[in-house]
């Protein structure tokens, strides 16, 4: 998948709960804040306040979350499963990897946003040292990568699918 170097990639599961998200704090977390407003403004002297200090934090806050996450999705390009080619890895593809260090199988999810990064899920970015080396590599190529210890670990790419 080609892009511009300003458009983030996302997936369809990961602009669903981006969409799901904003959602969230536009209908939600905008009232709760509000109330937090009018509360912390019922206390009196706003001079020195600290709950609408807080509250107006929280505010700022979440308005600069609203905008990342419109502006993420203005600019974005959703790869869908039709897109991938499933020849070489690509941003959107799952990845089968034998760790050639523990005889294990891995899975990893490759993504581009930050906002989708989930290394317990086993989503990785793009950029990340492993995600960068499986980036346009094939069934059985191998990668390798140094661990911030200095070892070395090799990965052998077995298979390539859609998540």
């Amino acid at each position: 998948m080609r892009r511009t170097e300003d458009q983030p990639i996302l997936t369809e599961e990961g602009y669903r709960k981006i969409l799901e998200e904003l959602r969230y704090l536009k209908e939600e977390k905008r009232k709760e804040v509000a109330e937090k407003i009018q509360e912390a403004r019922a206390l009196g002297d706003l001079s020195e306040n600290s709950e609408f200090e807080a509250a107006k934090e929280d505010q700022a806050l979440l308005e600069d979350r609203i905008a990342k996450l419109e502006a993420l999705l203005y600019r974005a390009k959703v790869v869908k499963a039709e897109d991938l080619t499933l020849e070489e890895v690509a941003v959107g593809t799952k990845v089968v990897a034998l760790n050639m260090m523990t005889g294990e199988e891995e899975t990893f999810v490759i993504v581009d946003s930050a906002e989708e990064v989930d290394p317990f899920a086993g989503k990785i970015s793009d950029k990340s040292p492993l995600g960068s080396r499986f980036i346009g590599r094939k069934r059985g190529d191998v990668v390798e990568i140094k661990l911030r210890n200095g070892k070395k670990v090799q990965y052998e790419i077995l298979d390539i699918r859609v998540p």
